[in-house]
């Protein structure tokens, strides 16, 4: 029996940036040295892990905001590893689809938890803001959840919404910090900013986890109604 082609091979739906990003990537992607592998560059995502909680800790243990642009440095450079791997998987013919989904898309969920804990890190300690931390890792999450669900569903892997997907979020987490750096808003609003963003949050999955529900609850209908009039 032929074997279902791999849906996670290719990403469903396109991001707003998608369009640059992709001759972005036509043009450099002979360039990237011989060296450095498909694998090295998912596998850089954990070092840049790293550096965001030591640029967080650093900040915690010095009180010197500026240590919070190593943060945006570890979002930028996991962008670019993370932009070229499958170009340069692709380009080289290296065969790693399904280990390259698989440690990309773990990988990228490290990344995450590296930034929440880094965003904790930094927070005022009286502000006692480790519950919304925690409750902000568990929807973000539930939005990979919801993705991976999807996919084993429909074998069409899809991270994008509403035109936003890693590249846009990774954007406005740079934009952030540079107004965390510039004028550290951290005693007067994150006390207030946090529960409120953990609420926008909870409220876009949901949306999402709507939407999801009714396009899997159509194709089952689908399915149903051709099963119960085979003639068609």
């Amino acid at each position: 029996m032929k074997e279902e082609s791999f849906g996670g091979a290719l990403k469903k739906g396109q991001s707003v940036l998608g369009p640059w990003e992709k001759r972005f990537v036509a043009k450099w992607v002979d360039r990237i040295p011989a060296w450095l592998e498909t694998y090295h560059l998912t596998l850089l995502t954990i070092p840049w892990t790293g550096l965001v909680i030591a640029s967080a800790w650093q900040v915690r243990d010095s009180g010197d905001i500026r240590w919070f642009w190593g943060v945006s440095l570890a979002i930028f450079l996991q962008y670019i590893t993370d932009l070229f791997d499958g170009a340069v998987g692709r380009k080289r013919n290296t065969g790693l689809v399904k280990w390259g989904f698989y440690m990309d898309h773990f990988l990228d969920y490290v990344f995450q938890c590296g930034l929440i804990i880094g965003y904790a890190l930094i927070a005022q300690p009286e502000d006692n803001l480790e519950w919304w931390f925690f409750g902000i890792l568990a929807i973000t999450s539930g939005y990979m959840v919801n993705s991976f669900l999807c996919f084993a569903a429909t074998n069409e892997f899809e991270i994008y919404f509403l035109g936003i997907g890693p590249t846009e979020i990774r954007i406005y987490f740079i934009l952030l910090n540079s107004f965390i750096i510039l004028f550290d808003p951290r005693r007067e609003y994150f006390s207030l900013g946090v529960p409120i963003y953990a609420g926008l949050l909870a409220v876009g999955l949901l949306f999402l986890i709507w939407q999801s529900h009714a396009k899997l609850w159509a194709i089952d209908m689908e399915k149903k109604s051709e099963e119960a009039d085979p003639e068609e």
